[in-house]
């Protein structure tokens, strides 16, 4: 047990520049404690004291504002760096050697049941805000960009950004040209998409009304009285 608090503490120091001393780290490191508690409540979880172990969750939410299903499974040295708003739900995997950082959710996309949260590689990064939905798989050795919202499994050693995330980088290679300037818009697209067809029902509309009035004589004096009133 010793052993796997020291391998934690040197997980951060190895990672985070801004730690000098393994006493600042075990006093204000709130994604170390946040850790810590899941470890406990895990051991519970597994044991089937499942109230238990979501208080002792909840409790550690409450102090860290990081919240960590009991039922997740964690590998060795995961880093939460800040850790702010960092959600990891019930059936989430994760390796080894994983660095999350603040505002990122494992989260699921619905009410299904079994496996419905992603599996996370060894030597995985995701960064700040990102959100991994859903019984997806991440590779080792890949890369979630800030922000991006991922929907889909991940190839290892690859970089994803966007909304959706998409992989821009594989083994090295660039994959996609990313441009900043135009990242996906699926609301404007909606909305272009519906814009286009209220366009053409006003047009078959408009024609339906001529064929209409070229048929019926009646409508046709109808709009000359109109007219001349």
């Amino acid at each position: 047990m010793f052993r796997r608090l020291r391998e934690d503490i040197a997980c951060v120091m190895e990672r985070d520049p801004a730690a000098r001393s393994a006493l600042e780290v075990i006093l204000t490191y709130s994604g170390l404690h946040a850790i810590w508690f899941h470890r406990i409540a895990h051991w519970l979880y597994l044991r089937k004291r499942y109230t238990l172990a979501r208080m002792l969750s909840q409790f550690a939410r409450f102090l860290t504002g990081i919240e960590i299903h009991p039922g997740a499974r964690i590998g060795r040295r995961l880093f939460i760096d800040h850790g702010s708003g960092v959600v990891i739900g019930e059936t989430a995997e994760i390796g080894d050697n994983v660095t999350i950082y603040q505002g990122v959710t494992l989260g699921g996309t619905g009410k299904e049941k079994g496996k419905r949260h992603p599996t996370i590689g060894n030597n995985v990064l995701i960064s700040a805000g990102a959100k991994v939905l859903g019984s997806i798989t991440v590779g080792d050795n890949s890369k979630i960009g800030a922000g991006s919202v991922v929907l889909k499994d991940v190839p290892p050693n690859s970089t994803v950004v966007g909304i959706p995330g998409r992989v821009v980088v594989q083994d090295g290679r660039r994959v996609d040209d990313l441009d900043h300037g135009n990242l996906p818009d699926p609301v404007a697209d909606l909305l272009r998409s519906m814009q286009q067809q209220i366009d053409e029902l006003r047009c078959e509309i408009m024609r339906l009304k001529g064929e209409v009035v070229d048929a019926d004589p009646r409508v046709q004096y109808a709009d000359k009285t109109k007219g001349s009133v």
